[in-house]
């Protein structure tokens, strides 16, 4: 059934489906976090993602002190100091049109460096393309995939596993949906490499065997962590699938404020 046929009304057969995300953690320089967060929510969320055709939505997290107290573990292949990445900006994207927008988001994004449109106080630590690989939900009638961004979850969990030797993302999230669901709902990415002609400024991951969890809360993550989050990770080693490289509750940003600018650190 295409889109032009579901009836009046009928979304059950999710006629705007989600096929993957950006995900990009980034930290900016201390002293110039306010102008940092002015510039990415007042121009690079819509100039560089939302503008673009085939964006479904788009939504920022924070990880004050608070947050990054919690995380685990100190250092790992994902990052040499897991501290480090204060906002998390996600980017959901319209399925059949992924590749499609990746090509244009790089285009984007170094016409945006070519015009002087970036902001140089800050690092990358993680920035990437990633594909849906799984969905779950607490209740069977809750917020759809597609709308969890617009529903401005108060809280997020973002674990990134690093899968063992053999390990396939179908047994990730087996693994997962035989386990109590932390969350209201779970979405699970693989991840996609950059396009070659990314800018440089962003960091090259070309690891295959990640698996991504978020981890949709309707509660304050940093609440819940030490009870829900805090032993995944032992619990996903002892199951024989890998490791986790990085581990971390967020809350959600209050655009067009500077809230926890003064908290980062």
């Amino acid at each position: 059934m295409t889109i032009q046929e579901v009836g009046s009304g009928d979304t059950r057969v999710r006629p705007i489906k989600l096929g993957g995300a950006l995900i990009t953690l980034v930290e900016p320089h201390e002293g110039h976090q306010v102008d940092y967060n002015r510039w990415y929510e007042r121009d690079h969320f819509y100039s560089g993602c939302m503008i673009g055709a085939w964006t479904i939505a788009g939504t920022r997290y924070v990880a004050t002190r608070a947050e990054k107290a919690k995380r685990y573990p100190a250092s790992s292949s994902f990052a040499e100091d897991t501290a480090k990445g204060s906002y998390l900006a996600l980017y959901w994207i319209l399925a059949g049109k992924f590749g499609e927008w990746i090509r244009w988001g790089t285009d984007q994004v170094n016409w945006l460096h070519d015009n002087d449109r970036m902001f140089p106080h800050r690092d990358h630590v993680h920035t990437l393309m990633y594909k849906l690989a799984a969905e779950q939900h607490a209740t069977e009638d809750g917020v759809p995939t597609e709308m969890a961004l617009d529903h401005r979850y108060p809280g997020l969990a973002m674990v990134v596993f690093e899968l063992a030797a053999g390990v396939t993302p179908d047994r990730v999230a087996e693994w997962s949906a035989s386990r109590p669901l932390p969350a209201d709902q779970l979405v699970g990415f693989t991840p996609i490499p950059l396009l070659q002609d990314a800018p440089s400024d962003v960091p090259r991951d070309e690891a295959r065997d990640r698996y991504v969890h978020l981890y949709f809360l309707e509660e304050a993550a940093v609440e819940v962590w030490d009870e829900r989050f805090a032993g995944l990770g032992d619990e996903f080693a002892a199951a024989g699938l890998g490791q986790v490289v990085f581990a971390s509750p967020f809350r959600a940003t209050v655009p067009g404020t500077d809230t926890y600018t003064d908290e980062l650190w």
